[in-house]
């Protein structure tokens, strides 16, 4: 009889293991895209002062737009946490949009041929920007169920595994203007 309580404790015990360890894999897979995204807005933040500075001798009329980029810029390089960075991103892609809106109103500056490299480059960084946040999310919601379906929820909750929250997008960043930059034939 005693050899069969001990068979139980050591399956208990190796199931808390497992599952703990499972829990810290997850946070840590969530931690690394947390990073990537993080790499992703770098690249989007040293980019962005290059497009300002090609379009600033072109769009002399515009300065205020232009001031508008480089705050939000600073801003979402300062935010933390994942709620503040998605709202600051939210301004940031708004205020890109309006620059490119705006671009519209220059023939010679959609001609330029920087002014194209630096677009190819934001839409290739936006593109593993949002890969980069369907991943994170995607891990967000594995880590989140884990942690809140029984029984692993025991574990979770005794070894204060806080929930994570997604990179969410406002449906207003959802539509940035599209712009045409093709030479009128």
């Amino acid at each position: 009889m005693s050899w069969i309580i001990w068979i139980l404790l050591i399956l208990v015990v190796g199931w808390v293991v497992i599952t703990y360890n499972g829990l810290v894999a997850l946070k840590n897979q969530v931690q690394t895209a947390w990073q990537q995204i993080d790499v992703q807005l770098n690249r989007r933040y040293d980019l962005i002062p290059n497009l300002v500075e090609t379009v600033k001798g072109y769009m002399k009329y515009e300065q205020d737009t232009l001031q508008k980029v480089i705050d939000a810029r600073s801003k979402a390089m300062a935010s933390t946490g994942v709620k503040e960075t998605a709202e600051a991103q939210n301004a940031l892609t708004q205020s890109m949009g309006r620059i490119f809106a705006l671009m519209e109103n220059y023939p010679d500056l959609k001609a330029d041929e920087n002014v194209l490299r630096l677009q190819e480059e934001l839409a290739t960084t936006e593109n593993q920007l949002a890969f980069a946040r369907q991943y994170y999310n995607d891990l967000v919601m594995r880590f989140n169920t884990k942690r809140e379906v029984f029984p692993s929820n025991l574990i979770a909750s005794f070894f204060n595994f806080e929930a994570r929250d997604f990179f969410t997008v406002p449906e207003s960043a959802k539509s940035v203007p599209r712009v045409d930059l093709k030479l009128p034939a």
